[in-house]
């Protein structure tokens, strides 16, 4: 008696859940039988939830290790698309099994013997390519129909703070708040913003007071607070599309560990922000919060203190204009043993580079660069009213262009929608041309549709009401300014330099100006006068700067949300 092997797979929850593997392994149990063929109980192999465009499956892996050890002669199969769902699959496994010693057997396909069947099987491997590329493309076009529309559910779940509820017939699917989680995430957001806490502090502070994570252990990590950060949930805009499926470009250190062989050829990336599509959700923190949060993310890896032991005012913010590199500090001695500082640009390092340097730009003096920034700074902070102009613009053009807004005005038509019908049941029945059976059958459904939509618009006037109280608190700005200028002569350089950082997004030096690129909009210029010479320079009697100035520069109020 010829003993063989049977394989089952289904890709979805949805099918596993349905137990559409069950009536598989029934037909191939009966197909086996009617051949006269054993089926080992060990040798009936299920994927369930397992892609067919991959061959990463326990199942078929278990099936392919029988075959390489020469005990299997016959795997019964439903159908072609059930062993894999491309043809180049197809044909690298019915090859294998074939070098094997082992058949490959299908009950809803040809047997392949003569070459027009197996012409035929090969379109049929392909028509299942195809079918599965075009299910690909429809879940994704209707996903991201949906996410216009602002659904919930297209998202994979909901991030910790929230509880996902899944859609019913009575209501679409939402994001819960769940009290205890959202203190927490507050908590993380106020510590590495307002407290200045690092992840790896936070991290510790959460796990000392065995706060629990999502799954119940009291086992917090640095990416799942990086993760949380990043997230723009929290601020009351769930993301769709924030990253997509692309090739492999690299060797992971994961994949040169394994030999460099991955089943996978794909990896997700990031797409660039304007593709995401927003979703309002309920907030759990503020704009401003989480714009602030987003820029010392930024700024930790451009200003990490790393190895420096004498902080400057200007470090990691300095660029040249000319080769664009960043400038770094270093120090020398004059002949008479003084120690002197000076900004270098690393493009003018010759040692770098294969081919020697690649910018002339000569070294600047670090006192007279760090005080010129610092008294045009101070001069700005005595003048807070520059700030009103631009408070008043952004909160103006904000007011009308947030996603709770465009929600609202669906929500509001939906409720009239809702209402009408109702409307047109009750003059049926009272007109006697609707018995009360069916007014009672069909006004249920409506009233809960109804409650659950103004419940929803609830939420969202919430939200919005939120966002404008949030607009308004801006004009304490001009108050934090003149607190701010009145005491900036006694600070010490840590202090200076997070104001100037708080302040300043970057400084291009150039070869006769130097360029500030800061928050506030200024109206004046201002110059240099006759600064001490550079004592490291040879020849000539001209400035340390060059006769630096400070052009005008007309950027955004608040590049910086700490501001």
């Amino acid at each position: 008696m010829t003993i063989a092997a049977i394989y089952a797979r289904v890709s979805s929850e949805q099918q596993k859940e349905a137990h559409t593997i069950n009536s598989q392994v029934s037909e191939l149990r009966d197909e086996a039988k009617r051949r006269g063929w054993q089926i080992p109980e060990e040798w009936i192999f299920r994927d369930e939830g397992y892609s067919g465009a991959s061959l990463d499956r326990p199942g078929l892996e278990a099936i392919r290790d029988l075959v390489y050890e020469g005990q299997l002669s016959r795997v019964l199969v439903y159908a072609p698309d059930r062993l894999a769902r491309k043809y180049a699959l197809q044909a690298l496994l019915l090859e294998e099994f074939s070098r094997g010693g082992a058949e490959i057997e299908f009950i809803r396909a040809v047997r392949g013997e003569t070459p027009e069947e197996q012409l035929l099987l090969q379109f049929q491997g392909m028509i299942a390519e195809y079918e599965r590329a075009q299910i690909m493309e429809r879940s994704r076009r209707g996903k991201r129909h949906k996410a216009k529309e602002g659904s919930v559910g297209v998202l994979s779940g909901a991030p910790y703070g929230y509880r996902y509820v899944k859609t019913t017939h009575d209501s679409a699917a939402y994001y819960y708040v769940n009290d205890d989680e959202a203190c927490v995430v507050r908590q993380v957001f106020d510590a590495y913003t307002r407290g200045g806490c690092s992840m790896a502090g936070i991290v510790r502070d959460l796990n000392n007071r065995e706060i629990p994570t999502r799954t119940g252990k009291c086992r917090w990590e640095r990416s799942t607070i990086w993760g949380m950060l990043k997230n723009p949930a929290y601020m009351g805009r769930a993301c769709y599309g924030k990253t997509k499926a692309t090739l492999r470009k690299k060797r992971t250190r994961r994949l040169r560990m394994k030999g460099g062989f991955s089943p996978r050829n794909s990896c997700s990336a990031s797409t660039p922000r304007e593709q995401w599509i927003e979703i309002p959700v309920p907030p759990l923190i503020d704009e401003a919060t989480y714009d602030w949060a987003q820029e010392r993310l930024a700024d930790n890896i451009r200003k990490s203190a790393r190895r420096t032991i004498t902080p400057s005012l200007l470090q990691s913010i300095l660029v040249c204009d000319s080769c664009g590199y960043a400038l770094y500090r270093t120090s020398t001695r004059t002949s008479a043993g003084k120690k002197i500082y000076y900004y270098r640009c690393i493009g003018s390092d010759n040692y770098r580079f294969e081919k020697g340097r690649v910018c002339d730009r000569s070294p600047i003096r670090q006192d007279i660069l760090d005080s010129l920034v610092w008294d045009h700074l101070i001069s700005l902070l005595k003048d807070p009213s520059l700030v009103r102009t631009e408070i008043d613009r952004r909160r103006n053009a904000y007011k009308d262009s947030t996603p709770a807004k465009k929600r609202k005005a669906a929500l509001e038509n939906d409720i009239k929608r809702r209402q009408r019908q109702m409307d047109k049941l009750l003059d049926a029945y009272q007109e006697e041309l609707m018995p009360l059976e069916i007014l009672r059958e069909r006004m249920p459904p409506l009233r809960k549709r109804l409650e659950a939509a103004k419940k929803e618009m609830t939420n969202t006037a919430t939200m919005i009401a939120e966002e404008h109280r949030l607009i308004d608190m801006a004009t304490t700005v001009e108050e934090f300014l003149s607190c701010l200028s009145s005491n900036v002569h006694g600070m010490d350089v840590l202090q200076q330099q997070r104001i100037v950082r708080l302040l300043v997004k970057e400084v291009l030096v150039g070869e006769n100006r130097v360029e500030i690129k800061h928050s506030i909009p200024i109206t004046q210029k201002k110059s240099l006068s006759n600064p001490d010479s550079y004592l490291l320079r040879t020849g000539g009697e001209w400035s340390t700067l060059r006769r630096s100035f400070l052009s005008r520069l007309h950027t955004s109020l608040c590049q910086n949300s700490g501001f």
